[in-house]
C-alpha cells in the first residue's frame, strides 16, 4: 500500500522554488552559448514571475495577518519584487550577446539571492512559528495552484496585493502563455 503524496506546505514550496532558481543561476554562470543563456534566462524569469505572483497572493498577506510587523515585512518584500521585476523587464529586451545582458543578469541574480536569504533567514522561520501545519499546507496548495495560472513575463504595473492581483494575474498569465506559444518560448 502506497502512502498518499505529502501535501506541500507553503514554506517547503517556497524553499523548493528558491533551490530551483539557484540551480538555473548556477547553470547560467557556467554557460557561454548566448542562445542557451537566453533560454535559461527566459526560463528563470518565468519561474521568478510565477513565484513572485504566488508569494504576493499568499505569503505576504499571511505575514500581514500573523506577524506583528507583518505589514512592514510584506511591504519590504513587495518592494524588492518590484525592483526585480523592473530588472527582468529590461533583461527580456536585451540580446544575450549584448554586454548589457550580463550586467543586467548579474544585477538580477544578486537581487534575487539577497531576497531569498531575507525570506529564508527571517520571514519563513517566523511564519513557521506563527502558523499551524494545516494552515501552511492549505497555503502551500494555493501557492502551487497560483503559480500554474500566473503570468510568465514581468508586468511591473500589475497590482501586487489582493484582491486585485488574484483577479488580474490569471488573465495576464493566459495572455503570456499564448504569447510564449507563438514565440516558441519554453517556460
Amino acid at each position: 500500500m502506497t502512502a498518499a503524496p505529502e501535501r506541500p506546505d507553503l514554506i517547503s514550496a517556497i524553499i523548493t522554488d528558491h533551490r530551483e532558481v539557484e540551480q538555473v543561476f548556477t547553470e547560467l554562470a557556467h554557460e557561454n552559448n548566448p542562445e542557451i543563456r537566453r533560454q535559461l534566462t527566459d526560463h528563470v524569469i518565468a519561474e521568478l514571475v510565477r513565484h513572485s505572483v504566488a508569494e504576493e497572493q499568499y505569503l505576504y498577506p499571511t505575514a500581514r495577518e500573523v506577524l506583528a510587523d507583518g505589514d512592514k515585512i510584506a511591504d519590504h518584500e513587495i518592494k524588492e519584487h518590484a525592483e526585480a521585476e523592473q530588472l527582468m523587464k529590461r533583461l527580456e529586451d536585451v540580446d544575450a550577446s549584448d554586454p548589457r545582458f550580463d550586467q543586467l543578469l548579474s544585477e538580477l541574480m544578486s537581487s534575487i539571492r539577497h531576497h531569498l536569504r531575507d525570506e529564508e533567514g527571517d520571514l519563513l522561520p517566523r511564519l513557521a512559528e506563527h502558523c499551524d501545519q494545516a494552515k501552511l499546507c492549505d497555503l502551500g496548495e494555493k501557492f502551487e495552484r497560483a503559480k500554474k495560472i500566473a503570468p510568465t513575463h514581468p508586468h511591473p504595473a500589475a497590482p501586487d496585493r489582493p484582491p486585485a492581483n488574484k483577479i488580474l494575474a490569471p488573465g495576464a498569465g493566459l495572455i503570456d502563455r499564448v504569447r510564449d506559444a507563438f514565440a516558441g518560448r519554453s517556460t
